[in-house]
């Protein structure tokens, strides 16, 4: 056996004792903190900032929905989402949901983005196939039962 062989299958055999929950709560907290930190710039205490319906208006500029309820669908999205996704709760839906920003981000708004676009979706993708872990709340009200729901 080769020596990159060897060390190939040492660092598998090594990376396989991490615990899938968590790789699920690193899966399930950093994309959810993206969109929450970009939703909580939307806001000034619980209403959206005039700014906000800008942007909506005249950089986001969705071609099929209003900039004013798209304000309000993004803005409560980035906020409600996120939140499940960190607590665990409804996690494969919250994470399909952001994918669905994500692809409406990338076709619409920012198509030269598709990297940063692209690590989220892998993100989110490997959270709906793996499933929230065991430190969840799907977990513990039994929405889930093991990782990928196997």
């Amino acid at each position: 056996m080769t020596f990159v062989a060897r060390l190939t299958q040492g660092l598998a055999r090594s990376a396989g004792k991490v615990p899938l929950d968590l790789v699920a709560l690193g899966l399930r907290l950093f994309p959810a903190f993206v969109f929450l930190q970009s939703g909580r710039t939307k806001v000034e205490g619980v209403t959206i900032k005039p700014s906000t319906y800008f942007l909506f208006e005249h950089e986001y500029a969705l071609p099929v929905i209003p900039p004013e309820i798209a304000a309000v669908m993004a803005t409560t999205a980035e906020h409600l989402l996120p939140m499940l996704m960190i607590l665990g709760l409804l996690t494969r839906f919250s994470a399909l949901g952001l994918m669905g920003m994500t692809a409406v981000i990338q076709i619409f708004v920012y198509p030269q983005a598709w990297i940063t676009h692209g690590l989220w979706a892998s993100a989110l993708f490997a959270l709906v196939v793996l499933g929230p872990g065991r430190f969840s709340l799907d977990r513990l009200f039994g929405f889930e039962t093991a990782p990928g729901g196997r």
